[in-house]
């Protein structure tokens, strides 16, 4: 991994043109798209065509794009529910009860996180909290299987109220999407599953198709197409966030175990090749022991190339002065995950702005957070922690100010309005507030 030393440093290579990179385009994915459209095409420009294509002919767009781009089409776009059932016999004793020992811990972290609403009578204000009528789930389906995401999006939604969860999600050669995915679905509880990925499922859940009903929010991570359908389709549609490739910042120090943090370093690494693991420590010796732990253990992994090209091409250890420089690098690169593997972690929690996760000492590592530790593992990526929350109850909702006055509370604030009202230049808005007045 590179090492560099020094705030200014660090945060030249950390932070300077942060951001999704959504206009940064690698030659080989325009190659890719030419070879599939026969046209030099940007992802935007095939994100547009399949998005408009979808919302004028519905399912036969979304046959047609699936076709094209994944060389096969399932007979049924959506899942039997015969299918999701059988799906659990055929996944192993141990994974279905790992996914409902993890569910159960989802499930109890997100009713703790509920906002059921208020009402202050003597004040005359306060607010309900309502559901979405329907929400989309998004489940990548690339280069590895996320049954964790299904947990990780459907249950904050069924717990938040949503009547009805839909998920799509890429298949390979037209089969049914793989029975732990499914397995996972039935115990999240989602309603409905389609065999679609890309943009054209994004498009599918937010103007609906014959197949596909439409939904009020679509939340899940994506590829740089998914990532695009979503902004692109944000305003008609909720959206919970746009989400780049995943990053873990450990925060390490003197007493750090190098092991640990190396561990936690390649978990995250070994995701994608564009994945960003980075270690800011004070501690030089711990910056060279993390750099050889990596090094060494990348050749046991299964992934072990991906993990080695994330943490060759997109890792870095930042040596900085001592723990303020630390947590003010971390809070200007606004990681998805922060890992605070320091002695006395919790005195330094409060100094934390910018995180989409924060995990506590050596044994609150983020691979727990990945599966099982509770919270959602859908977080803001790229820098958006800055303002973005991770996926929870509360992407599920809408809140609603309710106003109840008295006639006594009513008769003290009208002339309040009023004034503001003809300083603003709105008189029939004062007269609005002025009439009750002369019902007192």
């Amino acid at each position: 991994m590179r090492i560099v030393r020094g705030l200014e440093e660090a945060r030249q290579l950390l932070c300077e043109g942060r951001g999704l990179g959504l206009d940064v385009v690698p030659k080989s994915l325009l190659d890719g798209i030419e070879g599939i459209f026969g046209e030099r095409l940007t992802p935007m420009q095939v994100v547009e065509r399949i998005v408009h294509g979808v919302r004028s002919d519905g399912d036969a767009a979304v046959r047609e794009f699936t076709e094209l781009i994944d060389g096969a089409v399932p007979d049924s776009l959506e899942v039997p529910r015969s299918a999701i059932t059988a799906a659990r016999e055929q996944t192993s004793a141990e994974v279905v009860e790992a996914l409902e020992a993890a569910a159960e811990r989802i499930r109890l972290f997100h009713e703790a996180c509920l906002n059921r609403g208020w009402t202050d009578y003597i004040a005359g204000y306060g607010q309900i909290v309502n559901a979405v009528g329907s929400a989309g789930a998004y489940i990548p389906g690339g280069t590895a299987l996320y049954p964790s995401t299904v947990l990780m999006t459907a249950i904050p939604a069924k717990v938040a109220g949503v009547p009805q969860v839909v998920m799509c999600t890429p298949t390979k050669d037209g089969e049914l999407p793989h029975p732990a995915v499914l397995a996972a679905a039935e115990i999240a509880g989602v309603d409905r599953i389609f065999c679609i990925g890309g943009a054209q499922a994004v498009a599918a859940m937010a103007y609906g198709t014959e197949s596909v009903p439409r939904v009020d929010i679509i939340c899940g991570p994506g590829n740089i197409f998914v990532t695009l359908a979503k902004k692109l389709v944000y305003g008609d549609v909720g959206i919970d966030g746009l989400y780049g490739p995943t990053e873990t910042v450990v925060i390490g120090d003197g007493a750090s175990n190098p092991t640990l943090c190396a561990v936690d370093i390649l978990a995250q690494a070994e995701h994608d090749a564009l994945a960003r693991p980075v270690l800011i420590t004070t501690s030089e010796s711990l910056a060279n022991a993390v750099d050889a732990e990596v090094t060494a253990r990348l050749e046991r992994l299964d992934r072990g190339a991906i993990a080695r090209a994330s943490t060759q091409e997109q890792g870095c250890i930042a040596v900085v002065g001592d723990m303020d420089e630390a947590i003010e690098l971390a809070n200007e690169f606004a990681p998805e995950h922060l890992c605070l593997t320091v002695q006395d972690a919790w005195e330094h929690l409060g100094k934390v702005r910018n995180a989409g996760a924060i995990f506590i000492g050596d044994f609150s590592h983020e691979v727990l957070g990945d599966y099982v530790a509770g919270p959602s593992h859908v977080m803001p990526t790229a820098g958006t922690a800055r303002f973005n929350s991770g996926l929870g109850v509360h992407s599920f909702v809408k809140i609603s100010p309710v106003v109840a006055l008295s006639q006594e509370t009513s008769a003290a604030i009208s002339k309040v309005a009023s004034v503001l009202g003809r300083a603003e230049g709105l008189t029939a808005h004062a007269e609005a507030a002025e009439i009750r007045e002369e019902l007192f």
